[in-house]
């Protein structure tokens, strides 16, 4: 394949990789594989409209993209709408869609299951035609990001204790409010204090990630209205990877859900693959079934066991 590579400089392991001795690895890796490969390192202010460059350039087959769980979450949608196959380079805090599609955590050994990858089709998520590849969610989750968005932290050590401390301020302030669902022709109305909705549901891990994206279905969870005491039941029971026991949480799977959020206000807010957005009264989520195309191990390839990264175990993605 033609290929352009992406790299957000800006982006977790990054920050401390020699750019330059990683994209002649990236090169050397791709061209042994029988790719056609350009590499290009930018700040993280201009990732998005670089691969948007990529998507519009003629004769390109495939963009690899490297950074963050937000670039990658923008490099899927790209990909998504142009066609093109995407590999990606977990170098974030959390790599949640590289855990779903069982790629190696190291930024090195990535690049070597990538060149000698196959292409495999998987599912993709929308809200309102935003595209997603891990979770849309609202409530507990959106205001523990929208506390520690008001933290400063210039490291991963300090995003992961940022977030711990925007945790324990929401466990004691646990939002409550209102959502209307038709998930499929079934209706309710419930009071919640979460809601997720994921691409394909989650596993059994604390980190609440997909073990499979190619089921053609969403995740849908919701909690029941909490008191701080529930919260710190319920982020118990995520910690030890058993959120759907607890008593509060429902958990059904579809292809298409309406929510209505009939007492929303204009600074209600959402989180999209960990980004922090406004949200409409209605949102429309769709599964788009084996629609995006990704890099992936070949299935004869020994396999390298993913492990999180040490000094990874940031505050779980709440619902």
């Amino acid at each position: 394949m033609k290929l352009i590579a992406i790299f957000n400089r800006d982006g977790g392991t990054f920050k401390t990789t020699d750019m330059e001795a990683y994209c002649a690895r990236a090169e050397q890796a791709f061209r042994d594989g029988g790719h056609d490969i350009e590499c290009r390192v930018v700040a993280g202010n201009e990732v998005v409209e670089a691969m948007e460059k990529v998507a519009d350039t003629p004769g390109i087959d495939g963009l690899i993209a490297g950074g963050g769980d937000g670039t990658i979450s923008a490099a899927a949608g790209i990909a998504w709408r142009s066609g093109l196959t995407l590999g990606i380079v977990p170098a974030g805090t959390m790599n949640l869609f590289a855990r779903s599609l069982k790629l190696p955590l190291d930024i090195w050994q990535a690049l070597e299951v990538l060149a000698e990858g196959e292409v495999l089709a998987v599912d993709i998520a929308s809200a309102n035609g935003r595209s997603f590849v891990h979770q849309f969610s609202a409530g507990l989750h959106s205001r523990m990001i929208r506390y520690r968005n008001k933290m400063t932290y210039a490291s991963r050590l300090g995003k992961m204790r940022a977030s711990a401390r925007a945790a324990l301020g929401v466990m004691f302030n646990p939002p409550v409010f209102e959502v209307e669902f038709n998930a499929e022709g079934k209706r309710g109305v419930r009071k919640v204090s979460a809601i997720s909705v994921s691409n394909n549901e989650f596993g059994g891990d604390s980190l609440m990630y997909a073990e499979s994206v190619t089921g053609g279905h969403l995740g849908f969870y919701t909690a029941d209205a909490l008191t701080p005491l529930g919260v710190a039941r319920l982020t118990f029971d995520i910690l030890r990877g058993r959120m759907t026991d607890n008593e509060a949480v429902t958990a059904v799977t579809v292809t298409e859900l309406e929510l209505h959020f009939p007492r929303a206000h204009k600074d209600i807010r959402c989180v999209m693959d960990g980004e922090l957005l406004p949200m409409d009264p209605d949102v429309s989520l769709k599964i788009h079934a084996g629609e995006l195309k990704v890099l992936v191990r070949q299935p004869q390839q020994p396999g390298i066991q993913v492990q999180a990264q040490e000094g990874q175990a940031d505050a779980p993605a709440a619902l």
